[in-house]
């Protein structure tokens, strides 16, 4: 029986371990972007890349020959200088050169534009992003038309225990809040984004999301969430004297854990939230267990 019991355990947490271990937040002396969520982060990381390609070379190209200019043609070493005024080789060269250079960045980054305002197919799902001082305020677009609408402010420590975030790490102190945009996996999101004051700005690196909430204004973008977890962003656009204290945080899961929340998020925000954290809790333990 118990090992009944640890074969099912082992074959649960397979499948629940990466709903409860991916999260993306900023990490200490980070030096590369969070880990990519969905295809247009990943992709924009692949465009960092290709661009040290060109940008390494450059630089050290130009950092030598300041310093071959310094060395080889300093006072000292050549006392009568140059009169050359004209060189048409160098001319083309740096006309040229930099011309293809720029052409072959132009290229993949215009396409990458493209596809981060161009979603694939009809989104699933409409939310509305509302930016205030200093709090984001959502509204989610159901079929039934019955509105789910909720705040999302920075968590405070009193408040840890009874939203059933103590852990830390998992919930860290000024990125943490106290209601997350649950939404499910691979599901295509269409955002809405406007403010209600001043300016704000809705981001989360790990989806290469970033778009401007102006007042007046309804700004779109979308994402698609291709894996389980935890999400974090801040408000990029500075809004006022409490503009750090602006977190953004969006829970992806599974398309069953998502209905059911929905359900419960209806008649009682704060149960369903803290349903959705012990069920996933409950999995981590089982994980845990199974290693």
């Amino acid at each position: 029986m118990k090992t009944t019991r640890r074969l099912c355990a082992t074959a649960f947490a397979t499948f629940a371990a990466p709903i409860v271990a991916f999260a993306a937040q900023p990490e200490p002396w980070q030096l590369g972007f969070q880990p990519a969520a969905t295809g247009i982060m990943e992709e924009i990381a692949w465009f960092e890349r290709y661009t040290l390609v060109f940008l390494v070379p450059i630089v050290f190209l130009v950092l030598g020959l300041l310093a071959w200019v310094m060395i080889r043609y300093r006072a000292s070493a050549n006392p009568v200088p140059s009169r050359v005024s004209h060189n048409t080789t160098i001319e083309v060269i740096w006309t040229v050169g930099p011309i293809v250079i720029l052409i072959l960045l132009a290229v993949p980054s215009f396409q990458l534009l493209t596809k981060q305002y161009s979603p694939p197919g009809e989104p699933a799902m409409t939310v509305k992003a509302i930016g205030y001082q200093w709090y984001w305020g959502y509204e989610y677009q159901t079929e039934d038309g019955e509105e789910v609408a909720f705040d999302q402010i920075l968590l405070r420590d009193e408040d840890r225990a009874g939203l059933g975030k103590e852990d830390e790490a998992a919930y860290p102190r000024l990125l943490a809040v106290d209601n997350e945009l649950v939404v499910p996996v691979d599901t295509t999101v269409r955002l809405l984004v406007t403010a209600a004051d001043v300016l704000h700005s809705w981001t989360i690196p790990a989806f290469g999301v970033k778009m401007d909430a102006v007042p007046g204004r309804l700004n779109e973008t979308w994402f698609h969430a291709d894996r389980e977890g935890l999400y974090y962003g801040q408000c990029s656009e500075l809004c006022g004297k409490d503009h750090a204290y602006m977190p953004i945080a969006v829970r992806v899961v599974s398309e069953a854990d998502y209905d059911a929340w929905l359900t419960a998020a209806r008649d009682d925000l704060d149960e369903a939230n803290r349903t959705l954290i012990a069920t996933i809790e409950a999995r981590r333990t089982l994980a845990n267990l199974a290693e």
